[in-house]
């Protein structure tokens, strides 16, 4: 596929997932429509790592793997590690996304930091030195997730209407 294809399709699958991941949760209590719809996420994680390494493996193949392998392990459903490994996922990909300017810095930097600090917050949270990041009733959950959901929505628009340019520098294996 082009760059251009890529970065439209990441773009739709990004909305996808926001409305799968946000309806998920709203529908918790019909265990049938939330398992469809975490079939959904699932396959839009795979998507989202196939078109977004496409994208950014010319700035560094091996970071962009490794992003592309989180979002692997992120796709697999009941993984307790699942929003870490989203989190790391996208902390890279934001990086290389910076590092080759493929899409606006202020964008790029509010991805890669929303991202790392809730990698960051998820890990502490595992280790028992943080609580309430996932309890979606706590402020805490929001003051964190929300500035990634306003990264992902950006990102979405920008990636369908503008796509992601080449990188501005390769870097060689």
């Amino acid at each position: 596929m082009t760059r251009t294809t890529n970065a439209r399709v990441a773009g739709f699958t990004f909305l996808l997932y926001i409305v799968a991941g946000i309806s998920s949760l709203a529908l918790a209590g019909r265990a049938q429509a939330a398992d469809a719809l975490t079939i959904v996420t699932s396959l839009c994680a795979l998507v989202l790592g196939v078109t977004l390494y496409a994208l950014t493996r010319d700035q560094d193949r091996d970071l962009a793997l490794l992003a592309l392998l989180c979002r692997v392990v992120e796709s697999v459903p009941g993984h307790g590690g699942g929003a870490i490994f989203f989190a790391v996922g996208s902390t890279l990909f934001c990086w290389l996304m910076l590092r080759g300017r493929m899409i606006p810095a202020a964008l790029a930097w509010l991805g890669t930091t929303a991202s790392g600090v809730l990698a960051i917050l998820l890990l502490f949270q595992r280790a028992g030195l943080a609580t309430g990041a996932s309890n979606w009733s706590s402020s805490m959950t929001w003051i964190v997730w929300l500035p990634l959901l306003v990264f992902e929505l950006s990102l979405a628009a920008w990636l369908i209407v503008k796509g992601a340019a080449a990188p501005a520098r390769s870097q060689v294996a």
